[in-house]
C-alpha cells in the first residue's frame, strides 16, 4: 500500500473501535479509543488467569511483556535493549532522576508548556534549581531560549516532544544537540507524540524518552515506556529499583542484587498485565496502518478542522504548519461548559484553560469534525 491518504481503507479500521459507532470521538490526546482487538487480548489474559493462575507467568505473561517491548522498539526506532516498561511517565521520570549523578550540576530546564508532571519531578527537590522557560506567544518555546538557559550547571534539558497545551511539535534532535553542547542530558516526554509523530529515536540523539499506550497508541492506562540510549545504560545505577531490575530476579536472594545489563534495570516491579495486553492490541493496529499513513491522515483531518473552525469564526492558538500536530486548541470563553454542551450532543472533546481541545486521530472522519464544529458554534 502507498502512504497516500486517499488509499486509506478507513472503514475496516473504524470497525475496530466501538466508541466510533456510539459517539463522535475527538479526544485521542486524552485517551485513545479501545479496539476490539485489545478486548480480545484482554479476554485472553483473563482466560489464562482462570485456567492457569500464577503458572501463566512463566508460560505466557512474561513472553507477552517481551512481545510488547519488541513492538515498541520497532515502532519508535530503537533496540529492544533500550526499552523499559514502567507504570507511568511519572515513575519513568523519577527513575531517571534517581539514576543520574548530579555532581556540580544542579539545574534543570523545563517550560511552562510542559505537562506538570515533568517539572514536578524537580520542583520538590530543594537541591535542584528548576528553570521554567516562558512561551513568547503561548504556543511555542524557541530553541534559542533553551540555548540561553542551558549552561555548565545544567543537569537535564527536560521538555516535551509535543506540548499537551498547544500541540506544538518540538525539534528534539536540536534540543539534544543544545543539551550535549553544554554537557547536559536531554530528557523528552513524548507521551503526546508517540502514535501521531514519526519516531526514530536512535537518530535523534536524545538520552531519555518516555511515552505510553494511553493516548495515540490506543492501549489504555497503567503503563509507560522508557527509552534509554544504549551508551548510557551501563553507566547508570537507579536508586529506585525492584526485583524486575535485577539479573537474579528469581533467585530471591536479598543480598544478590545485580543490575540487568539493558534498560530493564530501570523497571519497577510487576507491570500492569491487563494493559500489556490491551497495549498489544492497539500497537498492532497502528503498526498495520503505519505511522506514515497515520501522519498523512491526521494532517488531512487537522487541515480540515482548522479550515472549518476558521469559517465558523473561531480563533485558535495554532502552531505554524511544520510544528503542528493533531491537537488543536480553539479559544473559548467557557471551555468547560462547551465540552458539556458537546457531550450532550454525542461529541467528546476536552478542555484546558481558555480552550476547547480537539484531537482527531486516523480513525476519524471529516464529517465528524464538521459535526463537532457546528455543534460548538451553537453554544
Amino acid at each position: 500500500m502507498t502512504n497516500d491518504p486517499s488509499s486509506f481503507d478507513l472503514s475496516s479500521f473504524r470497525a475496530e473501535f466501538p466508541i466510533l459507532a456510539r459517539r463522535t470521538y475527538l479526544n485521542s490526546c486524552s485517551l485513545g479509543a479501545l479496539s476490539k482487538r485489545s478486548e480480545r487480548y484482554l479476554d485472553e489474559f483473563q482466560e489464562l488467569w482462570h485456567d492457569m493462575g500464577a503458572s501463566a507467568w512463566y508460560h505466557h505473561w512474561l513472553n507477552r511483556i517481551e512481545d510488547l517491548r519488541i513492538r515498541v522498539a520497532t515502532f519508535w526506532g530503537s533496540s529492544t535493549a533500550e526499552v523499559a516498561c514502567l507504570p507511568s511517565t511519572s515513575a519513568a521520570l523519577a527513575v531517571v532522576g534517581e539514576s543520574v549523578p548530579t555532581g556540580s550540576r544542579n539545574k534543570v530546564i523545563c517550560t511552562e508548556l510542559d505537562f506538570p508532571t515533568l517539572p514536578y519531578q524537580w520542583v520538590v527537590k530543594p537541591e535542584i534549581e528548576l528553570v521554567v522557560l516562558e512561551s513568547p506567544d503561548g504556543v511555542r518555546i524557541d530553541p534559542e531560549q533553551f540555548e540561553t538557559a542551558v549552561d555548565e550547571r545544567t543537569l537535564f534539558l527536560a521538555t516535551s516532544h509535543v506540548f499537551f497545551s498547544t500541540g506544538y511539535v518540538q525539534d528534539v534532535s536540536a534540543l539534544a544537540q543544545i543539551a550535549h553542547n553544554a554537557g547536559a542530558y536531554c530528557l523528552i516526554d513524548g507521551y503526546q507524540a508517540a502514535g501521531q509523530v514519526p519516531l526514530r529515536l536512535t537518530g535523534t540523539g536524545v538520552d531519555f524518552y518516555t511515552a505510553g499506550p494511553l493516548k495515540w497508541l490506543c492501549g489504555g492506562p497503567g503503563l509507560a515506556y522508557l527509552y534509554v540510549k544504549s551508551e548510557l545504560i551501563a553507566q547508570l545505577k537507579p536508586r529506585i529499583t525492584s526485583w524486575f531490575a535485577t539479573t537474579q530476579q528469581f533467585d530471591f536472594n536479598p543480598s544478590g542484587f545485580e543490575y540487568r545489563p539493558d534498560a530493564r534495570r530501570f523497571e519497577l516491579g510487576t507491570p500492569a498485565l491487563p494493559t500489556v495486553y490491551t497495549a498489544l492490541g492497539g500497537q498492532e493496529i497502528l503498526d498495520e496502518v503505519g505511522i506514515e499513513r497515520i501522519t498523512a491522515r491526521n494532517n488531512e483531518l487537522t487541515d480540515h478542522l482548522v479550515a472549518k473552525a476558521r469559517d465558523s469564526g473561531f480563533a485558535m492558538a495554532l502552531p505554524e504548519l511544520k510544528h503542528r500536530s493533531a491537537i488543536i486548541m480553539i479559544q473559548h470563553d467557557d471551555p468547560a461548559g462547551a465540552v458539556v454542551h458537546l457531550a450532550k450532543r454525542g461529541v467528546i472533546v476536552d478542555h484546558r484553560p481558555g480552550f476547547v481541545r480537539i484531537s482527531p486521530h486516523f480513525y476519524n472522519t471529516k464529517e465528524e469534525i464538521d459535526q463537532c464544529i457546528e455543534a460548538l458554534a451553537t453554544y
